[in-house]
């Protein structure tokens, strides 16, 4: 049975993630606070993000950017996703400051 956790993305309560996905506080701030799904649509965030800027994980400035973009995706006050978003039926899409594509 998966570990359900009330999600700071969605605002409501879903399956979390197995584990912490990344070390230190963030990871686990991210791991109690943070569905699977809201995980995805970052991971989806995070390859736009990579691509557009042409991030090499290799540099730590681009890491430390993409760390602190997805602290923003998850945490920042407008984080949230539009309550007529359903997280059950959405393909994903997401983009920056947590919107999703219609």
């Amino acid at each position: 049975m998966a570990r359900m956790i009330h999600c700071v993305k969605f605002d409501r309560d879903l399956p979390g993630l197995e584990a912490p996905p990344i070390g230190g506080e963030l990871g686990q701030r991210i791991f109690e606070h943070v569905s699977q799904q809201a995980w995805e649509l970052w991971e989806r965030q995070a390859t736009l993000l990579m691509n557009h800027y042409g991030l090499s994980m290799g540099d730590p400035e681009a890491r430390r950017f993409l760390r602190e973009q997805m602290e923003e995706f998850f945490f920042a006050p407008d984080a949230q996703m539009p309550q007529e978003y359903d997280p059950t039926t959405a393909a994903g899409g997401a983009v920056k400051g947590g919107a999703a594509k219609k």
